[in-house]
């Protein structure tokens, strides 16, 4: 595949080199407006030349629609929320410590259809080829980010974006993490990078969006602590813990033995897009300036390389895996996948400012990929036909409906069918939100085959069906939102431990894929925010309610408190001073597979206690630096001690984390 690769990367190069032909003409008058700009800054005649309304960035969800960019944010709202296991508003499981394996605590279905790997453990740290910024920038912009310096968790990042010539932007970004963790073999690093580039004709007619995004993360494992002669099973229980890196874990290995899941993820990703037809602009002549064609001829093209790789080079004297005698394990899932899609959109639009606007999106999609695990090697491709079409009556309502069919290939049969419709009532009484979906899903491939040292299996699983309905309501006067969804199950796919019911040796740990039959989930979430005066109270409750809690493994509700004191500090600091509280009711903890990175449900059934989990922040601004401070789990010093959300794997103890970033755009 490395030709493949090649490709691809050459095609970049040349196309970045084309553009940098097609913008020399203007680049001279580009860099006179710089400089005559920089002048007045140094004549000291204008206060401020360049501002973050001058810094704007687009997405390709947005390209998709218009050609249509954003301010950068430049607030410290939430900027304490750096770990992203820990996000109030999609909390996780998981096994202790930044980076380790990480699952849902709510309920989050996946509404992807076609192939999929069917690894998830470390997903949330990947950077993602779709969720790439594109910059348009009078002055160089970059931002520096750290979390940690001293402390456990080192996050490091860096953006640097630059206008070329007014139509071509280039940038790239550099993510490092390194950290320690709480017991012996947690630590986990982190190496991400991104380049891209977006060039716009000189008519507006034509964009390009190119990126390569590039993802190496490496988890160590420790296959949980020692429990053997804790009082039950509890390090926090134990009396005689003087420190946590003096318990004995399952997996002691260090330096070329030390057992690790490692993820590398790279990919290149290529839209080219035309517009025909009249075009409609908005705020013309300023930096929000909006480009609205009538029709679109569009296509992308990616590959994308992925490497799932667990190993280990040690006895397993304390039981962390089903029983073999294997000391050397090397798995790996190997998945290589270059997709082309061609689309054609139309608008069909009233006189005025868009109040009624007709939409009509096709496209066709073609997925090739190769597969290769530890034993076996196949190609597959699927073929896939999309429909959306809207239509906004006036600026208060809008319909949409959405098809996704896989039409040929190995996951044939697959559908998406997905309605939407908002209805803005008024400033004062608040916007509705209905929806619905159907969806028809095959199998991820990690429940249909899997080759490892552990586990292996080969199945023919029928696909999952989901129905959904939902309604929700949000009042911004009044700071509610609130949110109800109905979902309709069949054949859900989870694992769980082999039935087991005499206890036998070569049976325990050992896990299979498991379908179930129908089953329902009801969902509520609910947010309020409060204010007075200074002071904020945000609240935000999700309840679920289900016939399968033993399957999906989720609690019935989840509490979110956030209680903060905001103001201006002496006309230079805007900043915050806060309490955050959360807490879950009981449910059926799973246990972690190791070398499969699979969470699942075991014989067992344990239903940890929990409690409330308290953090104390405060985060601040000061021109272009965002700071925060935060002790988290700080009510450990009273109680509870310690609290569980995985079995065996204690939860990270009460610490201490410092953050800052830096944006320079002048």
């Amino acid at each position: 595949m490395n030709r493949y690769v090649k490709k691809l990367f050459l095609f970049f190069v040349l196309a970045l080199a084309g553009i940098s032909r097609l913008s020399a003409q203007v680049e001279e008058e580009f860099s006179s407006a710089l400089d005559s700009a920089r002048a007045k800054e140094d004549n000291k005649k204008d206060s401020v030349v360049f501002t973050a309304r001058y810094v704007r960035y687009t997405t390709l969800a947005m390209m998709k629609q218009s050609t249509r960019t954003v301010q950068i944010d430049t607030s410290h709202v939430n900027f304490q929320y750096y770990n992203k296991q820990n996000l109030p508003w999609n909390p996780s499981i998981n096994l202790g410590s930044y980076g380790l394996a990480t699952r849902d605590l709510l309920f989050n279905p996946n509404k992807s259809i076609g192939f999929q790997a069917g690894f998830h453990a470390m997903e949330r740290y990947l950077l993602h080829s779709d969720s790439i910024q594109y910059f348009r920038a009078r002055a160089r912009y970059s931002e520096l980010y750290t979390v940690g310096f001293f402390f456990d968790d080192q996050v490091f990042r860096a953006r640097l974006a630059q206008n070329i010539t007014p139509q071509w932007n280039v940038g790239a970004e550099y993510h490092a993490t390194n950290t320690d963790g709480y017991y012996l073999n947690q630590d986990y690093n982190d190496r991400k990078a991104a380049v891209f580039s977006w060039y716009e004709s000189k008519d507006k007619r034509y964009n390009m969006l190119l990126n390569a995004t590039f993802n190496n993360l490496n988890a160590a494992e420790n296959g949980s602590v020692v429990d053997e002669g804790i009082i039950g099973g509890d390090v926090f229980q134990d009396p005689t813990s003087t420190s946590n890196m003096g318990y004995r874990t399952r997996l002691m290995g260090q330096n070329a033995t030390r057992p690790y899941n490692k993820w590398r993820d790279n990919g290149m990703f290529v839209r080219q897009a035309y517009f025909l037809g009249h075009l409609d602009t908005l705020n013309v002549g300023t930096p929000e300036m909006e480009i609205h064609p009538t029709n679109v001829l569009a296509h992308n093209s990616s590959i994308r390389q992925r490497q799932f790789i667990f190993f280990k080079n040690e006895a397993d004297v304390s039981a962390a895996f089903p029983i073999n005698d294997v000391d050397l394990v090397n798995d790996t899932t190997s998945i290589t996948t270059i997709s082309n899609e061609f689309t054609y959109s139309f608008y069909l639009r009233g006189k005025g400012v868009f109040k009624n606007e007709a939409k009509l999106d096709l496209a066709f999609q073609n997925d090739l990929i190769w597969y290769r695990d530890s034993l076996t090697s196949d190609f597959y491709q699927n073929s896939m036909l999309k429909g959306n079409l809207g239509y906004k009556f006036s600026d208060r309502i809008d319909v949409r409906a959405a098809v996704n069919q896989i039409v040929v290939g190995q996951q044939a049969g697959d559908f998406l069918y997905e309605a939407n419709a908002d209805v803005f009532l008024s400033e004062n009484a608040g916007v509705i939100h209905l929806g619905a979906y159907s969806q028809n899903k095959s199998p991820e491939m990690a429940f249909n085959r899997l080759n490892y040292t552990y586990h292996q299996w080969n199945n023919s699983f029928n696909k999952t069906k989901t129905q959904n309905l939902s309604f929700a309501y949000e009042n911004k006067k009044i700071g509610f939102s609130g949110k109800a969804e109905y979902f309709l199950m069949d054949n859900y796919l989870y694992f769980r431990e082999v039935d087991n019911p005499d206890n036998d040796e070569l049976l325990l740990r050992q896990i299979t894929p498991a379908q179930s039959g129908a089953l329902n989930l009801l969902k509520v979430t609910v947010g309020q925010n409060f204010r007075v005066g200074r002071f904020h109270l945000d609240n935000r409750v999700v309840y679920q309610k289900t016939d399968a809690p033993d399957i999906l493994a989720t609690p019935e509700l989840y509490t979110w408190h956030s209680f903060y004191y905001a103001n201006i500090l002496y006309k230079v600091m805007d900043f915050r001073l806060g309490m955050d509280v959360r807490f879950n009711t009981p449910f059926r903890s799973p246990s972690y597979a190791i070398n499969a990175g699979q969470f699942y449900n075991d014989n067992v059934g344990i239903n940890y206690s929990t409690y409330p989990i308290g953090d104390v922040w405060f985060t601040g601004n000061i021109d272009r630096v965002n700071l925060f401070l935060s002790y988290n789990f700080f009510n450990q010093a009273f109680y509870p001690k310690g609290y569980y959300t995985v079995r065996r794997y204690p939860m990270n103890d009460a610490n201490f984390r410092f953050g800052v970033s830096w944006k320079f755009y002048d």
